[in-house]
Order: C-alpha cells, then structure tokens, then sequence
C-alpha cells in the first residue's frame, strides 16, 4: 500500500532536501521522515522544473546554481555581509536570487563567530588524503583481523567436535 503525501509535506521535505548540510544524506533524511530514497529524489527532480517553469526559464539556457556547500568561505563571508545590512524581507530576496536559503546564511554567520577554520583548500584536500588513506589502512587492518577471528572461531568449533 503507498501512502499520499500532501503537496505541503513535499515541499517542506525537497526545501530542507535542498538545504541540508554536507554531513546529512538523502538516504538519511529519508529514513528519518519513512519514504523511500528515489521518491525523495524524484520529488526534489519535480520541484526543479516546476521552478524552472515557473521564472521562465529553459534548462539549456538556466545556469547551473552552485550548491551552499560549495561556496568558499570568501563567498560565504560576502554574502553574510551583504545580509546583514538588509531586514528580513530584502535578505530573502537576495538569498532567493543567489539560490540559497537564509537559514544557510545564519550557520555561516555562526560558523564564523564560533571561529570555524580558515584553512584554504589545499590544506583542506592535504587533510583528505591524509585520512583517505588512513581510513585505508585502518579498513585493511579491520579486515585482517576479521579474517583470524573467523579462523580462531572454526578452530574452536572444531576443537569442541
């Protein structure tokens, strides 16, 4: 049996979709509201083009909008900048016409208060090949010893026969 969901809850679910942070999933938001992966997916597909339709534009001619995780921090900083002067109203506008949510400018503003680092990116892609291959390294020693607990686990089945 599926179950209808409500135009609201579609697009309450694609907006916080859109505008999750790099460290949540799909997959994981939607386990948490109960429907399935692809059908979130395919309601976030229908919300692009019904956008689309609506401000005119066609999808050879719209430009391809960054996402809010991939702003560098000069952007991100701009931009809280910008909004900061503005009321709430004229800092929608400017969010809406920069393909963000303002919620987004707000964790940047804190990430900047609460001192979040300034590393550049290549300190930052330094820092993911390091951990890449320690997690490497970490998995292949995991395996390892998977593999001799197993065989320690058959040895002493066989013992007890």
């Amino acid at each position: 049996m599926t179950a209808a969901f409500s135009t609201s809850f579609k697009q309450q679910a694609v907006k916080k979709a859109v505008g999750r942070g790099s460290d949540v999933t799909l997959i994981s938001l939607a386990d948490e509201w109960g429907i399935n992966s692809s059908t979130l997916q395919r309601w976030i597909r229908e919300s692009r083009v019904q956008t689309s339709k609506k401000t005119g534009h066609d999808s050879e001619t719209m430009k391809i909008e960054k996402r809010p995780q991939d702003w560098s921090k000069d952007e991100r900083l701009e931009m809280v900048i910008a909004c900061g002067s503005l009321n709430e109203v004229g800092a929608s506008a400017l969010c809406r016409e920069k393909g963000i949510y303002p919620y987004h400018v707000e964790q940047w503003k804190a990430g900047f208060v609460d001192g979040v680092s300034t590393k550049s990116k290549i300190d930052d892609r330094a820092e993911f090949k390091q951990l890449k291959a320690e997690n490497k390294e970490l998995k292949k020693e995991l395996r390892r010893k998977e593999k001799a607990l197993a065989e320690t686990a058959a040895l002493l089945v066989l013992q007890k026969k």
